[in-house]
């Protein structure tokens, strides 16, 4: 394994196009140490961060080797909960920079639970560094940093593990199993919810970062001047520089799961759009808190994608899947309604293939047999997932306001979509009580999407072409995919 050096990881090239050049070597076989430990770094340690120390403390013979956070205070609390747990077993080394504790030889993995903007320049920073990385979802904060992640695991073939914990259950991977061959039909429309009640952000004034924040580290690679409150530490999530709003927070879960169950031989969709808008909070927040997205296949498969958050009396809790096929017949909420039939059957399937113990175990599987395709949610499966979301929020993006009323959606002879965001709007209006005078929706176009070459042709192709890469702050370049 190559030794990365914090210098080397800062060096960066004035010529156009490059970024960060390292030397790391293939991995190859079982890279941990004596007895089959696996030390990990953990970072980002609010959150999700929480749920990976739990995590990685229940699994046998896994240390904490470093607890990772540019935020003194929760890198101080953190200490003191694993002190508290471990007692005498408490090993881990708090600090700021990621970029310490990959220069440590022994180390074998890193754990990231960062802000999104983050994630894939960690993930590609521990490939090169011959770790294996757990990365919490979404992979990648754009399309084209997704793919160089791609290209560092197979450059330096480390295992990457998806923070999906979805694929890692046996009944919804049977159930993806079955419908791919044949049992219910075809698939016509695989469809996602993430629909939580969430909350205005209100409006925090630009300040002066707090004493205890590294903001250098905390920004990385996303291009920001100035801190306001509402960046940390959650509500980064409702802005496009280091969020990607709900459809590619909780979202990402429904999407890895609606993309899961189309043909196997998909990737990346051949066009997508999206509508909606940030109604009724008068906030400081970018990202939509309603949505409906679509996503077409070379094959014709859709995706349909609902977010819904703003509260309303008898609100419906939607965090699910549900499925249609081309013969009227579909499963929604585990019961299968045959084509005509209102009275559902309950599902008979035999468990999938998983990784058996849950995804922390099956990420430490994969990791002490040396064996990527063993990880839960592999790079591929999160990238392809991420980039269904990324292409429905950059149509939402490129839209335009038009009036709020039922004929918003430009959906052209699509029945099936034109049906379902009747469905939304009429929950807009007559649940959360948006009026059709003076409000507006946000109607994105339809962006068509080359997957092989992951680029934009035809029309808004500039413009959505400009989306699939965000600047990055000199430092924290994303390197250029024959650069990983």
């Amino acid at each position: 394994m190559a030794r990365v050096t914090r210098r080397g990881f800062l060096q960066t090239s004035t010529a156009a196009g490059a970024s960060l050049l390292l030397t790391g070597t293939k991995a190859s076989g079982k890279i941990l140490g004596a007895n089959d430990r696996l030390r990990i770094a953990v970072v980002g340690l609010n959150g999700r961060g929480q749920s990976h120390l739990a995590g990685w403390m229940d699994q046998p013979n896994v240390e904490i080797a470093y607890i990772v956070d540019p935020d003194k205070n929760v890198l101080a609390k953190a200490i003191t909960g694993l002190q508290s747990r471990l007692k005498e077993n408490f090993k881990a080394k708090g600090i700021a920079d990621i970029r310490e504790a990959l220069e440590d030889k022994n180390l074998d993995a890193i754990s990231i639970a960062t802000p999104n903007h983050w994630h894939s320049l960690m993930t590609i920073w521990g490939a090169q560094a011959g770790k294996h990385v757990y990365v919490e979802k979404p992979m990648s904060h754009d399309v084209a940093e997704g793919r160089i992640a791609v290209a560092a695991q197979e450059k330096y073939g480390v295992v990457i593990q998806h923070g999906t914990q979805s694929r890692s259950d046996a009944k919804i991977a049977g159930l993806h199993e079955a419908i791919q061959a044949g049992k219910f039909g075809k698939l016509k429309i695989s469809y996602g919810y993430c629909c939580k009640k969430r909350g205005s952000i209100g409006h925090k004034p630009v300040s002066a970062p707090p004493e205890n924040l590294d903001w250098n580290l905390w920004r990385g690679p996303a291009v920001i001047d100035e801190f306001h409150g509402n960046l940390v530490h959650y509500n980064w999530h409702w802005f496009w520089k280091t969020g990607n709003g709900d459809l590619n927070n909780q979202g990402t879960h429904q999407l890895d799961i609606a993309r899961w169950a189309l043909d196997k031989e998909l990737t990346h969709p051949v066009k997508a759009m999206a509508i909606g808008g940030r109604f009724k909070w008068d906030d400081q927040g970018e990202t939509p808190n309603t949505m409906m997205g679509i996503a077409e296949y070379a094959n014709g498969q859709q995706v349909f994608f609902n977010v819904r958050n703003v509260d309303y009396p008898k609100y419906e809790h939607q965090v699910e899947n549900e499925y249609y096929f081309e013969d009227g017949g579909k499963i929604i909420r585990g019961l299968y309604y045959p084509a005509g039939r209102l009275t559902g059957e309950t599902l008979d399937i035999a468990p999938g293939n998983v990784t058996p113990g849950g995804n922390w175990a099956a990420f430490v599987t994969a990791c002490r047999e040396g064996k990527p395709e063993l990880a839960n949610g592999n790079v591929y499966d999160a990238h392809y997932g991420c980039v269904l979301g990324h292409l429905m929020n950059n149509s939402y993006r490129l839209g335009q306001k038009v009036p709020f009323n039922a004929k918003a959606g430009k959906f052209g002879d699509n029945k099936d979509a034109a049906e379902h965001f009747l469905k939304l709007h009429d929950t807009l209006q007559s649940g959360v009580g948006i009026p059709e005078d003076g409000a507006e929706y946000t109607v994105g176009p339809w962006i068509t999407f080359d997957p092989k070459t992951e680029t934009h042709v035809g029309d808004y192709a500039v413009e959505a072409n400009a989306l699939l890469k965000d600047a990055n702050r000199p430092g924290f370049e994303i390197p250029a995919v024959d650069k990983v």
